[in-house]
């Protein structure tokens, strides 16, 4: 949410024009993304240039007509522009990015929009390719499944349940020190670390031999790959505003979808190597996308910058990736969007208390439920899609390349949908119609048999279920606006992560063996689940309005000097603070 700036349009000043700004201002205060627009008129100095109008922001591509002016001044108003409130929202002095921070500094739209495409390409580009590489490594299990993986260890579909439950509850375990660990040491230093060990356990799975051994990797392998999403979604909030990183993480978990396309494609090729040297094709697959997972691994480690004003090395380049104009630009862009983004440096650990004052948010509760609850209608018809093909009488090479299309159209359902979040401004209501999808497939599936039903019919409806739009990363960018300080968005991502990993440990064990071929009962317990959760997308919408109704009463009670001593005096912290407004 942008302060309202009156009489401030233009063009970025050239040296000609240095003097010219005499006039002063009037701004509206406090400022940032989810505070409180405050129409009091206070001064800014004569000699601060001018400012863009927040509404010449065009945030799409789509939307930049032949009105768009790529010179227009793109600095859109902050706190950083009223003397009275921008001391109390300055950086921290050991903040990584302090010698860029300069409140005076004005840039183009064409300047940051050029800066948006090169950060994109060097920074999100391989995140995505990361995100691709967990997702080989996590979820190749169901390409195994569909050559004869079980039987060949001598499993059953509960051994396969206990599998998927220990991986989640290793994965949730994991998933707030890894963050913690990653907030001290760094994300470019964790995260290559984190992919290298679990390549090589992926790895060693080609030397499977039974229940025990199966277990054990699925434990580790949960255990390594615990706690890399938020690390990643940290490390990326270093560089985007906040509706910027909503929009990438639909492009990341996008990326997440082509490698399970990828997966499918590499299936149909190494299951192909079953008898080579007496090995079972899923062992040849096991290994061979551990190995690709493991190159990925080393190349971040070289391939990571900590920070915007920190990608100089010998792999980077002496002079870095950007120049200290755009190093400028990143670093103010991001901290007027948001200025608790320089309360903290980027090594610096979450000391207990902190992390205390975290878990015990409770602002944040309803967006862990919602992460809990969303995916259990969708998550076991998926977990099961291979096994399911081949009783239903397709060929192990036909059930994994019948795994696609479903994923494409999924892809293509979650940028809209997430795109749309963005551009209407709405959140909750977005994030729930991916409940409203699913549900008439989910009534299909428990009024059929079908066993009894064409198997194309059930393949269809299968796949359209799974086509559903998915609200995650909104919802994850979500819990990144409400959490407003960088320890609580720390604490946050792994929190969130870890209640969508205990759904996944829920799901593992709703389709039981005892309720095979058809799962009548599972399938009634995901309707009811699905039919719920828009219950619960509904009473989160309502508390984040009577949250904001609250404060609004409260902050408008008072007078503008009251105002300004609040922001002056206040201990108040992140979400916590009286000119903070939820996002929802």
């Amino acid at each position: 949410m942008a302060t309202v700036i009156t009489g401030v349009t233009g063009r970025v000043p050239g040296p000609q024009d240095s003097n010219s700004n005499t006039s002063t201002e009037s701004v509206a205060a406090p400022v940032g993304d989810g505070f409180e627009k405050d129409h009091t008129k206070v001064h800014v100095s004569e000699d601060a240039p001018p400012l863009g109008a927040p509404h010449a922001e065009k945030r799409f591509w789509f939307q930049r007509a032949k009105s768009y002016d790529p010179d227009a001044i793109a600095t859109l108003p902050s706190v950083y522009d009223n003397p009275e409130t921008a001391k109390q929202y300055q950086p921290r002095s050991d903040w990584e990015n302090l010698h860029r921070f300069n409140p005076l500094v004005r840039w183009t739209w064409g300047e940051e929009h050029k800066l948006i495409r090169k950060i994109d390409l060097r920074i999100m580009f391989f995140a995505c390719v990361m995100f691709m590489a967990l997702e080989l490594d996590r979820s190749n299990i169901q390409q195994a499944n569909t050559d004869n993986f079980l039987k060949d260890l001598g499993l059953n579909t509960n051994d396969y349940n206990m599998g998927n439950t220990v991986f989640k509850l290793a994965f949730l375990c994991a998933e707030l020190p890894s963050q913690l660990v990653s907030k001290w040491i760094g994300p470019d230093r964790w995260i290559p670390a984190q992919m290298t060990l679990w390549s090589i356990v992926a790895t060693s799975q080609f030397w499977l031999s039974g229940r025990s051994s199966f277990l054990a990797t699925r434990a580790l392998l949960g255990l390594l790959q615990g706690g890399f999403i938020p690390d990643v979604i940290l490390y990326l909030s270093y560089f985007y505003k906040h509706h910027e990183l909503s929009l990438r993480l639909g492009f990341f978990w996008t990326g997440m979808y082509i490698a399970d396309i990828v997966a499918a494609f590499l299936a149909y090729g190494l299951l192909h190597m079953r008898g080579v040297h007496g090995q079972e094709g899923w062992r040849w697959l096991f290994l061979i996308e551990g190995l690709i997972t493991l190159i990925v691994g080393l190349v971040a480690f070289v391939a990571m910058p900590p920070g915007p004003c920190q990608t100089a090395n010998w792999s980077r380049g002496k002079k870095g990736w950007f120049s200290e104009r755009e190093e400028e630009i990143i670093v103010n862009r991001v901290i007027r969007d948001d200025p608790s983004k320089g309360t903290m440096h980027n090594r610096q650990p979450v000391t207990p208390k902190l992390l205390w004052k975290s878990l015990t948010d409770y602002d944040l509760w309803p967006l862990y439920i919602l992460g809990l609850l969303f995916q259990i209608p969708q998550t076991p018809p998926q977990q099961y899609l291979t096994l399911s093909l081949r009783g239903l009488g397709f060929d192990t090479f036909q059930s994994n390349l019948l795994a696609i299309p479903w994923t494409v159209i999924h892809i293509v359902t979650m940028l809209a949908l997430t795109y749309s979040a963005e551009i209407f401004n709405e959140l909750t209501l977005h994030a729930m119609f991916g409940q409203l999808w699913a549900l008439p497939m989910l009534i299909w599936l428990v009024v059929t048999n079908t066993a009894k039903a064409d198997k194309w019919i059930v393949w269809t409806v299968i796949t359209l279920l799974l086509s559903y739009p998915s609200a995650h990363p909104i919802q994850v960018g979500w819990n990144s606006r409400n959490s407003n300080t960088v320890r609580s968005r720390t604490v946050s991502a792994a929190c969130y992560n870890m209640f969508v990993q205990a759904s996944g440990i829920i799901s593992s064990n709703i389709y039981r063996k005892d309720d095979a071929p058809l799962y009548k009962r599972g399938n009634k317990a995901l309707l009811a689940i699905n039919i719920a959760n828009l219950f619960v997308y509904v009473l989160t919408k309502a508390y984040y309005v009577w949250r904001n109704k609250s404060r609004d009463r409260k902050w408008n009670a008072l007078s503008e000097e009251q105002k300004l001593e609040y922001l002056e005096t206040t201990t108040d912290e992140g979400n916590k603070r009286l000119d903070f407004r939820f996002a929802h």
